[in-house]
């Protein structure tokens, strides 16, 4: 999680969407033995999984949809369009809170990671906020407060660890119907 890619969604790679995944893997490999083992711990599944995607953005509106077409047009790469509706919301809550935990301590930024076995879908959202995600009690006229509901609604399972850089990872799960090939 060292290195960056950026933020136009293209990657250095003309926007093609595999030589995405592959730039990723390699910047998934090189981030740090503490980053990779706090993964391997909560989400040890995803390790060895083939296809992986990456896009930094700002910590701004536009952030939303962008990761949500960036998620989007990956699955259908992946031939995972079946979970594009799922991953889609998932990234979307996520990618929202990270956007508000980022802003409440300053930073500008969030991380998207999508990590699949053509089977199965991780997303992992970085935020700059140490504090661990919590669920709330909105109450029936609340118009907020139903994200992590939701992800939990949506997720086969979830969690988050520290980043060792700072902030937090959050993860969902999202599995599909197909087999790998």
């Amino acid at each position: 999680m060292q290195r960056k890619t950026t933020t136009t969604g293209k990657q250095h790679t003309g926007g093609h969407p595999r030589l995405a995944a592959d730039q990723a893997a390699s910047s998934f490999h090189h981030q740090s033995s503490a980053t990779r083992a706090d993964a391997a711990r909560s989400a040890p599944f995803a390790m060895q999984w083939p296809y992986r995607t990456f896009l930094e953005l700002g910590a701004l509106a536009g952030a939303v949809p962008s990761a949500r077409l960036h998620a989007c047009l990956v699955l259908r790469e992946w031939g995972l369009a079946a979970l594009s509706d799922d991953i889609e919301l998932l990234v979307s809550e996520l990618v929202t809170n990270g956007v508000r935990a980022s802003r409440a301590m300053g930073r500008d930024a969030v991380r998207v990671w999508l990590v699949s076995d053509l089977r199965q879908v991780v997303v992992f959202v970085w935020d700059a906020s140490p504090l661990s995600p919590a669920r709330s009690d909105p109450g029936a006229d609340a118009e907020s407060g139903r994200g992590l509901l939701l992800v939990e609604a949506l997720s086969d399972r979830w969690g988050h660890f520290g980043y060792d850089g700072g902030g937090k990872v959050v993860w969902a799960v999202a599995v599909g119907s197909r087999a790998p090939s």
